[in-house]
């Protein structure tokens, strides 16, 4: 509700792809949501810039006298989609 208020998600009605979620038991008697991505990933453009190893980024870095650090977590959702990307 928070992330609609605030206008970082928007509803979709009707979407054409969509992953249904499904609750589930676990042995200790809690419910866990549980969601399969796979057709969703399918139906994806393939990433041609794969995630380096953090082992070779963190041997970039020796040498270097000023090192910065970047909060991507807490700037995840200020990117806003242009609305021409949305699903047509």
């Amino acid at each position: 509700e928070r992330l609609l208020k605030v206008g970082s998600i928007v509803e979709a009605k009707y979407p054409e792809l969509l992953a249904n979620p499904v609750v589930v038991k676990k042995k200790n008697g809690k419910w866990r949501v549980c969601i399969d991505f796979t057709d969703l990933n399918k139906a994806c453009p393939k990433d041609s810039f794969p995630i380096p190893h953090i082992d070779r980024l963190v041997e970039a870095t020796a040498g270097n006298e000023l090192l910065t650090f970047m909060d991507a977590f807490s700037g995840y959702n200020q990117i806003k989609m242009n609305p021409d990307d949305r699903e047509k």
